[in-house]
């Protein structure tokens, strides 16, 4: 009997702490990874790709760079993502918003909602028709779930993740593909800071066992690492 091939996941922004976990999860689940890393210095991928036997492939990319999306896109065709997921981001600070510079509104805006959209209605059409289109969202981007204010900038640009999925998700209803924004819960990186309650061991597992639940399920679904939903 022939074995099945291998699925094949794409992880975009794996050079470190919940991108490099989650390509390290899909090799312990048998994938084929292809994770990207900005620029040309060694990170932690590259050393994960030297222990894989050859099913992890590192692509360069500098997601905010148009150009470098749609070569990416060119040099990935031909093959079949089983999953496309997006996990770059950045915060910048705690400020009010009158306070935030527009240069640094800017930043975080392009890199936390306009690129990773970009990724996605881009590399749309590698996904197979049964395949799965992830972003890493935040609690942080409920607006039901904002009861305390803080991290303006930051909630705002995930707030605007979140909706730019929903539109995507609106002009494609009657695509069988599954798309996700998953909240990895307050976890222990840079972002999160060093006394949230999750290390990255413990959320990345639960990241990907909720994207494999959610396999086969079309639409749009708002999840945290745990497989519950996060409200609008």
């Amino acid at each position: 009997m022939t074995a099945a091939p291998r699925r094949t996941a794409l992880i975009v922004g794996a050079s470190r702490t919940l991108g490099l976990a989650l390509a390290a999860e899909y090799l312990r689940r048998d994938f084929d990874v292809i994770g990207t890393v900005r620029g040309s210095a060694r990170t932690g991928l590259h050393d994960l790709a030297d222990t894989s036997g050859g099913r992890l492939t590192v692509e360069s990319l500098e997601m905010t760079d148009p150009e470098q999306i749609t070569a990416l896109r060119d040099r990935l065709a031909g093959r079949t993502l089983d999953l496309l997921f997006v996990s770059a981001a950045v915060t910048r600070g705690d400020l009010p918003i009158g306070e935030v510079p527009t240069e640094m509104f800017t930043e975080v805006m392009v890199t936390n909602a306009l690129s990773p959209m970009r990724v996605v209605e881009w590399l749309h059409p590698l996904v197979a028709p049964n395949g799965t289109i992830g972003v890493m969202s935040s609690s942080q981007g409920s607006l039901t779930l904002n009861t305390r204010g803080g991290q303006d900038l930051y909630r705002a640009s995930k707030s605007a993740l979140n909706q730019l999925m929903r539109s995507h998700a609106a002009r494609h209803a009657d695509d069988p593909r599954t798309l996700l924004l998953v909240d990895p819960g307050w976890v222990r990186t840079e972002l999160g800071g060093p006394y949230a309650e999750l290390s990255v061991e413990e959320s990345i597992p639960g990241v990907a066992e909720t994207i494999e639940d959610h396999r086969g399920k079309p639409g749009l679904h708002f999840v945290d690492h745990q497989g519950q939903v996060v409200p609008w």
